[in-house]
């Protein structure tokens, strides 16, 4: 197969389809299946524009350590997961797998490392990847062999992200995203940024200096509230790019593996998505033809 290696914000796409539909889709012990439903149709629908060659869907810790030892307000204002969607979230694994996607979790890191570490062995193997998220960090990994398909939240759209998108949205490349949002702050992930520098100013600094580093190094020859907030949040902002930096880890690039559509149907069924169970069976048939 030449198509994309497929891989996914497990997370994101099960708590986006929990919010998105309703929870009186439910299985035949009246528990809700809505995200269950929902992910696995957001997963069919880029899968058929895309035809990848296997997909993989992950998953990971909601905050890492590493991250939260940085700073205690990374994800520090996130509620907990809801009992309808956790138990959801335990029972994705057998779903997707009977669809013939593969999940991976580690207790460690978290899931946007993951996906970061698939798409980097995908496109070292000369393969290239996808990204599917809602997550604007990931943007970082954008590049000649992997692209984000950005996910947007309250709507069923979708945009994929390149190198070129990426400058287009924030004016850098996607090697400065953790320096740019260092500096700008990222309110989804509890990150306050560098006091009164938005998303212009810090563009402008990174375009002139060429990283956080070198903006705070030079922040004297700034106007006094920019460099004031350069220098007196220095170590703060230089744990913020820390914390928005992917950590790559040891992944073994997945085999080519087809969608099974059959096996999906049946597991569909199993959890009371029949509407879902025959739309799957009905294309099985058309491909037999």
């Amino acid at each position: 197969m030449s198509g994309p290696l497929l891989a996914i914000d497990g997370p994101f796409v099960l708590y986006r389809s929990f919010f998105a539909l309703p929870d009186s889709i439910t299985d035949a012990d009246d528990r809700p299946v809505n995200a269950l439903l929902g992910s696995v149709n957001l997963i069919l629908r880029i899968a058929a524009d895309a035809r990848p060659r296997a997909v993989v869907v992950c998953f990971g810790a909601e905050a890492a350590r590493y991250r939260t030892e940085r700073y205690p307000g990374y994800h520090a204002a996130r509620p907990p997961v809801p009992d309808a969607l956790q138990w959801q979230f335990d029972q994705a694994p057998d779903l997707f797998a009977a669809f013939g996607w593969t999940t991976t979790t580690s207790p460690d890191l978290e899931a946007d490392d993951l996906l970061g570490s698939f798409a980097e062995v995908e496109s070292a193997a000369g393969g290239r990847a996808l990204i599917m998220t809602g997550d604007r960090d990931m943007y970082q990994c954008a590049a000649a062999r992997v692209d984000v398909v950005y996910l947007r939240q309250g709507s069923s759209g979708f945009q994929t992200v390149d190198p070129a998108e990426v400058r287009r949205r924030y004016g850098v490349d996607p090697e400065l995203v953790p320096d740019f949002i260092a500096l700008r702050g990222d309110p989804s992930d509890g990150l306050p940024g560098a006091p009164g520098i938005g998303p212009k100013t810090a563009t402008d600094l990174l375009n002139r200096h060429g990283s956080l580093e070198a903006a705070i190094s030079a922040a004297d020859g700034e106007r006094p509230k920019v460099a004031a907030a350069l220098r007196d949040h220095a170590d703060e902002l230089r744990a913020f790019k820390d914390i928005a930096t992917l950590r790559p880890t040891d992944v073994e690039r997945p085999e080519d593996r087809e969608t099974n559509l059959a096996g999906g149907a049946a597991a569909a069924r199993g959890h009371g998505l029949n509407r879902l169970g025959e739309r799957l069976e009905a294309a099985v048939s058309l491909a037999d033809l």
